[in-house]
């Protein structure tokens, strides 16, 4: 269970969103800007629909295995996030609000009831229901506005950090110069030889909402590496979702 556990928190720091028309990322100049005008830009491009239903393509590898499978994802924006992982059989299942992580596997008769305590005991760092979604919206996982920023022209993006940087990590925002939503967003910890890159390579224009088509996870931890390939199959806005979600009776509770 550990395993598919695993998988799942990855995939929850990754999401996509697709459409018919995509955006490429521009290979004309990049004007010098000021980090604090960056940093708006970037939040006046947040995401605006309210809710969000995709089919998505996982495919997961590190340094033993392969697996691929797929992901029902359902999102009601600020309230709650809900998955479903099947390869030919139901893996996982999972409801996430601000308060709450759950999830059960019916392959393994096992089930997690409890809070964000559990992500940071895996991932190493705090992370709330707001920056996951930010994650998975394709935003900064930290309000660029709230501190003072420092910018650099980095790998075809405007590259923004903290001017102070967090005791426990360093942490990188790559803006596109055109679109102003992320190419990547970093967090290293060279302490502890550890590091997440979340890379959002392609951007496609659905009713002028634009989300990542595919995004590329990179997890390193001393010297071994995981990594996530998402792209997504299906993809709707502002419907009717259903999150309905309760664990069944006699699953065995997984205790961390």
């Amino acid at each position: 269970m550990k395993k598919y556990l695993y998988i799942l928190l990855l995939t929850l720091l990754t999401a996509a969103c697709s459409s018919k028309k995509a955006i490429q990322t521009q290979a004309n100049a990049i004007k010098e800007m000021s980090a604090r005008r960056v940093a708006k830009k970037h939040a006046a491009h947040y995401f605006q629909e309210k809710t969000i239903d995709a089919k998505l393509k996982v495919n997961y590898r590190n340094d033993k295995e392969r697996l691929g499978f797929s992901v029902r994802m359902k999102i009601e924006k600020d309230k709650a996030i809900w998955l479903k992982g099947t390869k030919l059989i139901t893996i996982f299942k999972a409801k996430i609000t601000p308060e709450k992580v759950r999830f059960y596997s019916p392959y393994t008769k096992s089930y997690f009831d409890g809070d964000f305590a559990m992500l940071k005991k895996l991932l190493g760092t705090d992370i709330n229901f707001e920056q996951l979604q930010n994650l998975l919206l394709g935003q900064a996982i930290f309000d660029v506005k709230s501190k003072r920023q420092q910018v650099n022209i980095v790998e075809n993006s405007y590259r923004l950090s903290p001017k102070r940087q967090s005791r426990l990590f360093d942490v990188f925002f790559y803006i596109n110069p055109f679109n102003y939503k992320l190419n990547k967003q970093s967090l290293i910890n060279p302490i502890g030889n550890q590091r997440l890159d979340v890379s959002y390579p392609k951007y496609l224009d659905k009713k002028k909402a634009l989300f990542p088509n595919k995004i590329n996870i990179v997890a390193k931890a001393n010297q071994k590496s995981t990594n996530i390939d998402m792209t997504v199959r299906s993809i709707q806005f502002n419907t009717r979702l259903n999150l309905d979600f309760s664990i069944p009776k006699g699953y065995k509770e997984i205790q961390l």
